[in-house]
């Protein structure tokens, strides 16, 4: 289903998040007239629109068609290899995650380190990434009362996901560690390092190994 969203853009029912990655793929490598940029979410797809020069109908025409042809996934999959402390200051809520879940705080972590995840999409804020799918095993809910104050780096969970706070923002995902890593860069290109479709994996570190791996990734 495609419909409009505002005056100036379409928002593309997709389904799926794979879905909505290979569209924007589509729509990357072969532009439409008037598509001025796409944004995937977890079952749909942006599409914004120049608003004084878009032609509505030709440009829901021409995505129909994509999207006809976007049922498997297309775009290039990089894996983002994130270093994490796990527990103590820096994974608060690892104990109770272990409570919740009946694992150990071992167990949580090396199911957290060896599930594969995909950068879903991103949102929430600049460079916030949306991972999943988590193990049934590790899924909790949000914690009660949210936090104020999340530091930057923080390794989270919630429900089916898993997700890595760029800044120091307001949060309820129940923080298991946290990364040295730099995860958002405006004055990069892209400015968010895990981008929808990449595969993500964890790689627990200890505390004595946070300054070496600060910064920027290499491969960024």
């Amino acid at each position: 289903m495609i419909r409009p969203f505002g005056e100036a853009a379409l928002i593309v029912e997709t389904g799926t998040a794979e879905r909505a990655q290979a569209l924007a793929a589509e729509l990357r490598r072969e532009p439409i007239p008037g598509v001025t940029a796409f944004i995937p979410g977890l079952r749909s797809l942006l599409v914004e629109l120049e608003p004084l020069t878009a032609d509505i109908e030709a440009v829901h025409e021409e995505v129909t068609s994509r999207l006809a042809h976007a049922a498997k996934p297309s775009v290039a999959e990089r894996l983002r290899t994130i270093p994490v402390v796990y527990g103590g200051e820096m994974g608060p809520d690892l104990p109770d995650v272990a409570a919740l879940t009946g694992l150990s705080e071992s167990d949580v972590v090396e199911r957290h380190v060896s599930a594969e995840l995909r950068v879903l999409f991103d949102g929430f804020a600049p460079g916030f990434a949306y991972l999943g799918e988590l193990p049934i095993d590790l899924r909790v809910a949000r914690l009660g009362t949210p936090r104020t104050r999340t530091p930057a780096g923080s390794v989270g969970i919630a429900g089916p996901m898993s997700g890595i706070y760029p800044a120091t923002l307001p949060g309820g995902w129940r923080v298991v560690g946290r990364t040295p890593v730099v995860l958002f860069d405006p004055r990069r290109d892209p400015p968010a390092y895990l981008m929808p479709g990449d595969r993500v994996g964890f790689e627990p570190i200890g505390v004595e190994e946070w300054d070496g791996r600060a910064g920027v990734p290499d491969d960024w």
